[in-house]
Order: C-alpha cells, then structure tokens, then sequence
C-alpha cells in the first residue's frame, strides 16, 4: 500500500466522519424542534384555558403533541440510520468498493416532507374551536372589568386571531 492510497483512504474515512456527525446534527435539530412544537403548543392550550376559562379544543389527530412526537421519533430513527449507513460506508471504503446510494436521502426527505405537510393544518386551522363568551350586558359591572394588562389583552386577541 503506497502513502498516496493510504492518505487518500484517510480522507474518505474522514468524510465519512463528517457525513455522520451531519446526520447527527440533523437529528438533533429534529429531535428539539419536535420537543420545542410539543411543549409550545401544550403551553398555548393550557394558557388559552387560563385566559378564557374554557377546555381548549383538541384535534386527535392534527395536534402539536403528535407533530411534536413524530419529530422526536422521526430523530431517533435518523441518528439509527446514520450509524448504520456510517458503518456501511466504513467497510465499504476498507474494502475500496463504494457504491453510493441515494436512497436513504430520498426515504429522509420524504418523510421530513410528510411531517411539514402534516403541520400545515395545526397553522392554518389551530383557532377552530369555538369562541370565548362574551360578556352580556346583564352580568354585573364587577365581572365587566377585566384584571389583565394590555398585553394580556393582546394576547388574549392573538390566541382567537381566526375564531
């Protein structure tokens, strides 16, 4: 084995390593950015229940405990198939017969695809939940006043933005 061929087998091994640590990284992001929606929209809907003193509505399906969850899943199963694919491609350069292969690119990217697809409806139709109740002109002039700042407020028109 010359030193060419050996530095030469270095530097595939040191791609492949970067490659990796890509992927790594790759899943990471997917795994917070799936626990950040989990826990942000679990925040929003309990918060909506404190301000307007009413259950928020649930979708069973299209919900962001779910997306949250998929993305989680969908990291872990990543940071799996880069350590497989990672010795895959180890052995492949030790024995000088790499075949690339795009499939689990093209398997990555359409599930990635699906998932933001699948986060379209929990934007566009979060607030389809009924809308607080307002107060009438019968109640008394004590429950008329609202305790809440203006931010409050702000945030109150905010959460029922499309209802």
């Amino acid at each position: 084995m010359t030193r060419n061929h050996k530095i030469d087998r270095q530097r595939e091994h040191q791609a492949n390593e970067r490659t990796f640590l890509a992927w790594l990284r790759t899943s990471i992001a997917l795994i917070s950015f799936g626990f950040a929606i989990a826990r942000f929209g679990l925040f929003l809907r309990q918060l909506k229940t404190a301000i307007t003193h009413q259950e928020a509505p649930l979708n069973p399906f299209f919900n962001s405990e779910n997306l949250g969850v998929s993305l989680v899943t969908f990291g872990i199963i990543v940071i799996a198939l880069a350590a497989w694919r990672y010795n895959q491609i180890f052995w492949q350069i030790e024995r000088g017969d790499y075949q690339p292969n795009r499939l689990m690119v093209w398997i990555l990217t359409g599930v990635v695809m699906i998932l933001g697809t699948l986060s379209i409806p929990l934007i566009l139709f979060r607030n389809q939940g009924p809308s607080p109740p307002s107060l009438s002109p019968e109640q008394p002039q004590s429950q008329k006043r609202s305790p809440l700042s203006g931010g409050s407020k702000s945030l109150i028109r905010f959460l029922n933005l499309r209802q």
